[in-house]
Order: structure tokens, then C-alpha cells, then sequence
């Protein structure tokens, strides 16, 4: 018989279940489930009203995901389920939620159902950019170790701002809680019944260090004296590295699943850093950029180099036996959609729809007749904060240059630009630091559908562009290492490199820099960059002014 392995990728809308021959690779069934409840932005299921910069999720959907798309794939097959040997997750990060001991989240329970720090604070909730920059202030102040391994910044986006929200906002909530856990691995521990903390989400996203742990008590009394055990209290469970099984499948998660009880579960990984292997990425000087709403950009080096501006770094984060390295920008897709929801001129949807193609199509078509720089147009890339290199969730977009002969496309064109600068930006910043970028590999739907685009990074960055084959690369991915759960014995891999190899997909095609273009690109990045810092490093600190005056009268007006 066959054998295949089952690898679910839970984004920021849906999940998305991949079927994959464990010999051939071969893509064999996928079932994509949107979440009832999406990204919750305003209000709770209830009405309870959100805050300015909140964005949450409920955990029910990730169970829906398990329930109803591993029984959609296995039917669509038609395969026996004793032919699916291994089972791999990969999640958004950092993703997290307050927990019970048993692995029950809060807002489960009656008495939280109306309390927004009890439900899952998603990863880019950014309300909680104040206690960020305490924390990183705190960490500067006492010099503390762990700070330089992440650029100098705490960003929002992680773990502890998050813990330190609900505590301050909510302490009935934080004492209530018995663990707080990656959703990764509070899926993983719903399959399998064991909390087990990933090395990859513990490294990049809650500041553990495989020889010196997490950040000490000292630290956190000095934060505030009710965080000085936190990680005692809160934070138990042993770190595994990913690349291995976290266990098997109970009887209660066998009936959820549909498979047989017993089946092997790889310990669970983000959906950017655990998706290189599904590129045939196991090693240094090849970047993977995963790119979607945002972009995550993953890299490998032998070495231990502190980068400043990046996410961080984390000892077998990506592929064991590698320093894996993190960086991203948090409004890439995003762009792209604020744009054509706001302000699409009619004529232009009637348009693309008379020739049968999509608006984006329609957009590239109209925006490639234009010469780099035509557009007299220049945009910051920061619709959603910055994640790198400045770590500054308080930040905002901007375009200049406008005049009443702009059009659509021009701005539409400038986005594109903004996020390839944003990326020559972290290129650069891993070069400085000795950390080689040789070759860039792009994986997700973007990639695929958008050669456009493709090309314009390729000229940006002044390096080879390649296409991950795969449509659900962190599926296929996750994929992979339920491979190497399963083990060789049981009809997978041992090795990471094999499995990469045999299930993993890469595009033949590349795309090579335009000389002429990146000539006049490189032009124009000199003033992204100086618009960049000026904005950014605190010559004016003016979006930090009117994004403060907003959240104010967004607050004055909830409160009547």
C-alpha cells in the first residue's frame, strides 16, 4: 500500500489540509476550511467591543479544521486511513492563548466568554506595543543578554507582550491561567496530550535560548513584580526541537480526526520557518520568503551572529543543526487588498471582468507598461507597523508624490516596490552581519499567480527569484516532518535532507535581475532609505503622532 502523511496549515483565515504521497511527493487531496469566526477586529462572538489594534481568533475553528478537512482529504482519495503514517502543524506565530492545565483555552469557559484577553491573541495583534517597549527598554537598561539576540527589540508581535497585556489588563484572567501556548502546540497537544513547546516558536517568539532558557526572573520581576515567575508558573513543559514526533494520536483526538489512534504527530512549527523544507531549503545561503498578507523571511547560517532589526534567531528553529534566522514584513498581500476594497475605480472592475481576468491581472497589465519611476511615486511599506528591521508596530504606511494625473495602477505599482524595498532592506541588513543571501525562493499563492511582481523583486534585489512548486508550501512542508515523525521504520525519513528532497517542490523557473532596472532601482532605493529613516529612526516621529490621535478619538468614541 501507499503511504502518506497529513500536514495542516492554520493561517490567518483558514486551514488548509494537504495529503502527500510520502514517496513521490505527489500532492494527492487538499480541503480548505475558512474559520467561522476569521480574525475578530472589532467585537466577540457576544458584541463585546475590541480595542484599538486588537485582532483575535477563536480556537474552535482550528478544531473544525481537524474534524471536518482530514476526513474531506481521506475521502477524496479514497485511501484507507491505516495509510497515513504521520500527521504534521504548522501555525501563525507568535499566535498564542491562556490555557487550562487539561488544555481547555479560557474563552471556553462560561465566565470568560465576554473577556477579549481570554480568547487567542493573534499574531498580529499589536495592543500590546506598549508593554513591547517597556520590555525592550527594561532589557537595554540592564544590559540583558537575551536583547541582542533579537535585534535590540521586543516587537508586539511576540509572546511576553502578550502574557504582560493580560496580566495588566486582566490579572483574574493571567491567574486563571494555568499555561500560556503557541496554538501550534496547543493543537499539537489536543492531538496528542502532551504540551510540548516547539524550538521554534520558543526561539523566535518568546526569547529562549537553547543553553541559557528563557530570560530570567530578575528580568521579569524588574517588569513588573507579579511577572517575576512567569516562566515557572506559566511557561512549563519541556522544549522540543522541531524535526521531530511530540507523540501519538489518543483515542479522543482519533475520534476527533477520523485516523487511527497511535498515529505519529511531529512537534509543531511556524508556517514560515518550518516551510523551507517543502522549497528543498535545508541549508545556508538560500532565503525563503513566505508571502501572503505578510512576508516572513527565513535563513540559515552555521554560525551564531546577532543581527540588529531582525526577529531573532533560534538553534535548530528551521532545520536541525542550523542557526535559523528570522525576519518579515507585516503588510505585503494586505497592500494589495486595502487598495482594490477602497479605492478601485468601477471602470476598471468592468474592465477585468469584460476580458475575463482577475483585478490583480488587470493591474499588473496596465502597471508593466510603466518605466521604473514613471509613477513619480515612492511608499513606505508599514500599512500594518513594521516588523523588520525597525520592530515598530507604532509605525504607519505612507505614499508620496502624488498629482492629479496619478492613477490606480501607479499606486498599485508603488506598493509592489515598497514591499521589494522593504526585503532589499533585510537583505542587506543579514549581509552586513556576515549572514549570505545567494538565492531567494518565494513561496505562496503570490509567488505563483504574480510573475510581475516576481520580477520587480528579482530587480530590486539584484538576485535570482525561484517559485516554490508547491501552492500549500507550509502544508507540504508540514507534510515533510510528519515524514520524518513517522520515521524510516514506518515508512517515512530520518533524514531531513532525503524527505526535502523527495517530497519537496521547487519551479524549474527563475527570474533573473534586469540590469537596466536594477540600475534604476537601486536609484530609487536611495530615497526609500532616506524616507525609511527619517521616518522611522525618530528624525520625526509625526505617524507616531497622528496614529496616537487616532487611537484617542477611536477610544472617545467607543466610550459613549
Amino acid at each position: 500500500m501507499k503511504k502518506y502523511t497529513i500536514g495542516i496549515d492554520f493561517g490567518t483565515l483558514s486551514g488548509r489540509c494537504l495529503l502527500t504521497d510520502v514517496e513521490t511527493g505527489e500532492e494527492t487531496a487538499t480541503s480548505v476550511l475558512e474559520y467561522k469566526y476569521k480574525v475578530m477586529s472589532e467585537t466577540l462572538p457576544d458584541g463585546t467591543r475590541l480595542g484599538v489594534d486588537w485582532h483575535l481568533q477563536y480556537p474552535g475553528d482550528y478544531l473544525d479544521v481537524l474534524r471536518i478537512t482530514i476526513r474531506d482529504v481521506i475521502k477524496q482519495a479514497g485511501i484507507r486511513t491505516e495509510q497515513v503514517i504521520g500527521i504534521g502543524i504548522d501555525t501563525t506565530g507568535c499566535t498564542m492563548l491562556p490555557i487550562k492545565k487539561d488544555g481547555t483555552p479560557l474563552c471556553f469557559l462560561e465566565k470568560w466568554k465576554g473577556s477579549p484577553n481570554a480568547y487567542v491573541k493573534l499574531w498580529k495583534h499589536h495592543a500590546a506595543q506598549p508593554y513591547a517597549d517597556k520590555m525592550t527598554e527594561a532589557a537595554l537598561a540592564r544590559n540583558e543578554k537575551f536583547i541582542q539576540r533579537y535585534g535590540g527589540k521586543i516587537s508586539s508581535e511576540w509572546m511576553f507582550p502578550k502574557v504582560w497585556q493580560v496580566l495588566d489588563e486582566s490579572p483574574e484572567i493571567y491567574k486563571d491561567t494555568d499555561a500560556f501556548l503557541e496554538v501550534t502546540d496547543w493543537i499539537v497537544m489536543q492531538l496528542t496530550g502532551k504540551l510540548i513547546r516547539n524550538s521554534c516558536a520558543a526561539g523566535a517568539k518568546a526569547c529562549w535560548h537553547k543553553q541559557d532558557g528563557y530570560p530570567s526572573s530578575d528580568y521579569f520581576k524588574a517588569l513588573d513584580p507579579r511577572l517575576e515567575h512567569v516562566i515557572e508558573e506559566k511557561f512549563w513543559g519541556p522544549v522540543q526541537s522541531i524535526g521531530t514526533r511530540a507523540g501519538v494520536l489518543t483515542k479522543t483526538s482519533a475520534e476527533l480526526t477520523g485516523l487511527p489512534e497511535g498515529t505519529p504527530v511531529a512537534v509543531g512549527h511556524f508556517d514560515a520557518h518550518g516551510a523551507t523544507v517543502g522549497a528543498k531549503v535545508t541549508g545556508p545561503g538560500r532565503m525563503l520568503i513566505m508571502m501572503g498578507t505578510s512576508s516572513c523571511h527565513e535563513l540559515m547560517c552555521t554560525e551564531e551572529k546577532m543581527v540588529p532589526g531582525i526577529c531573532g534567531y533560534v538553534e535548530d528553529g528551521i532545520v536541525p543543526g542550523y542557526f535559523g534566522y528570522e525576519a518579515g514584513q507585516s503588510c505585503v498581500g494586505d497592500h494589495f487588498a486595502w487598495l482594490t476594497e477602497n479605492f478601485l475605480p468601477a471602470s476598471y472592475e468592468k474592465a477585468a471582468n469584460e476580458q475575463g481576468i482577475h483585478i490583480y491581472e488587470y493591474l499588473n497589465k496596465l502597471a508593466a507598461k510603466k518605466k521604473v519611476g514613471e509613477t513619480g511615486l515612492l511608499a513606505l511599506d508599514w500599512w500594518n507597523g513594521n516588523r523588520s528591521v525597525l520592530v515598530d508596530g507604532s509605525l504607519s504606511g505612507m505614499m508620496l508624490g502624488f498629482t492629479l494625473n496619478t492613477r490606480i495602477e501607479d499606486m498599485y505599482r508603488t506598493l509592489i516596490e515598497a514591499t521589494a524595498f522593504g526585503t532589499k532592506k533585510i537583505i542587506e541588513t543579514f549581509v552586513e552581519y556576515e549572514i549570505p543571501v545567494d538565492e531567494i525562493i518565494v513561496a505562496g499563492g503570490i509567488a505563483q499567480k504574480n510573475p510581475f511582481m516576481m520580477q520587480i523583486y528579482a530587480d530590486v534585489t539584484g538576485r535570482p527569484i525561484r517559485i516554490a512548486g508547491s501552492r500549500q508550501n507550509a502544508a507540504l512542508s508540514s507534510c515533510i516532518w510528519g515524514a520524518l515523525a513517522a520515521g524510516k521504520e514506518s515508512g517515512g525519513y530520518d533524514s531531513v535532507d532525503e524527505a526535502a528532497e523527495r517530497m519537496g517542490n521547487l519551479q524549474d523557473k527563475t527570474y533573473f535581475p534586469n540590469a537596466e532596472n536594477k540600475k534604476e532601482y537601486d536609484r530609487l532605493y536611495r530615497e526609500y532609505e532616506l524616507v525609511h529613516d527619517y521616518f522611522g529612526r525618530g528624525q520625526n516621529d509625526v505617524m507616531k503622532r497622528l496614529k496616537k490621535r487616532m487611537n484617542q478619538c477611536i477610544r472617545e468614541t467607543e466610550e459613549k
